[in-house]
């Protein structure tokens, strides 16, 4: 098993600085953005798209620093109805396929996508209680005549280049647990669509992710090693769904997301918030997770994810890979 970290949280820093750091940290393992809704300062695509030298100087870096690059992370909205977010996100998704498979890179992370309620739809629009049958008339539509089709070229274009595909399980996509995961899988036919197992928004649903590992065995290709720490007090007054969030004020820079979208602010009371590793479970978790993983594939990279907004982004990424190595000592692995 190679542990490592998703370089994003990094980006004002060099490929190389970044790679010094993740070294210093006693990861192994690394995983870069290439499209969607964040940019891709760690990765020249175009230059590596187009020439096998400049492919081999890319790696290089990795090989110098004792770090393997694991995994491209191509997360966004394939599927926004918006002319200005959905196509491009779709166009990195597929660049980001056709770049792994030149750089031998086995993995490409990103989410399903979210399309409109209908065809005159121009917002993205998330079904997921649909106790009213227009409800469903939404999710046939988003299924039947926007995922499915797109879902089945791209697992034409990953079984072509023999990279795997693997879904983040993401609220506000249409894959987003198990169930919806294994869907798309079946109606697509799928035999290189699979999972990013990301902990952190499975814990908020109330699922487990050491029984979804289980679940959905050979299906889990990939894993993030990010944390989700419930604030029970807040739970029981606001739940787990909550519409607190407010927009970031344009003079703090708020983050693109493509189009006229934004990042917004998180509320101040949250209900559950993301956390560095263990700080909202313990080895109870983390052990038994790294275990399971290891039982689908010994080789399986587990990249740190780094969201935790009480700490920087070096001390967040310090103390995750502590308690994630630690873990992995526990785990035997």
């Amino acid at each position: 098993m190679r542990l490592g970290a998703y370089t994003a949280c990094l980006h004002d820093r060099s490929l190389d600085e970044t790679l010094k750091i993740l070294g210093e940290l006693g990861l192994t393992s690394a995983e870069i953005n290439t499209g969607g809704f964040i940019a891709t300062p760690h990765i020249p695509i175009d230059d590596l798209l187009a020439g096998a030298g400049a492919r081999e100087d890319y790696l290089g870096r990795y090989t110098q620093a004792g770090i393997t690059l694991t995994g491209l992370n191509c997360n966004g909205n394939p599927l926004n109805p918006d002319p200005r977010v959905g196509p491009k996100h779709a166009d990195d998704l597929r660049r980001s396929i056709e770049l792994a498979a030149l750089l031998g890179v086995g993995r490409v992370v990103t989410m399903s996508g979210l399309p409109g309620s209908d065809a005159r739809a121009s917002v993205a629009n998330w079904v997921v209680n649909p106790w009213d049958s227009q409800f469903l008339d939404v999710l046939d539509y988003q299924w039947h005549e926007v995922a499915v089709p797109f879902w089945r070229d791209i697992q034409a274009r990953a079984a072509d280049a023999d990279v795997k595909v693997c879904i983040e399980m993401h609220p506000q996509n249409l894959v987003f647990n198990p169930p919806t995961l294994l869907r798309l899988i079946e109606q697509t036919n799928a035999t290189h669509i699979g999972a990013e197992m990301d902990p952190s928004h499975l814990f908020w649903q109330g699922i487990d992710p050491v029984a979804a590992i289980r679940h959905l065995g050979d299906r889990v290709f990939h894993a993030a090693a990010k944390d989700t720490r419930i604030n029970d007090d807040n739970v029981r007054l606001f739940g787990v769904l909550d519409d607190r969030f407010t927009r970031t004020p344009a003079d703090r820079n708020p983050l693109s997301l493509g189009g006229d979208n934004t990042l917004n602010q998180w509320p101040t009371q949250p209900s559950w918030q993301f956390v560095a590793v263990g700080r909202g479970h313990g080895d109870d978790f983390w052990v038994p997770f790294l275990q399971a993983l290891h039982e689908v594939d010994p080789d399986m990279a587990v990249n740190i994810e780094h969201e935790d907004t009480e700490l920087d982004q070096i001390e967040g990424l310090r103390l995750a890979t502590e308690n994630l190595l630690a873990a992995a000592r526990k785990a035997g692995i």
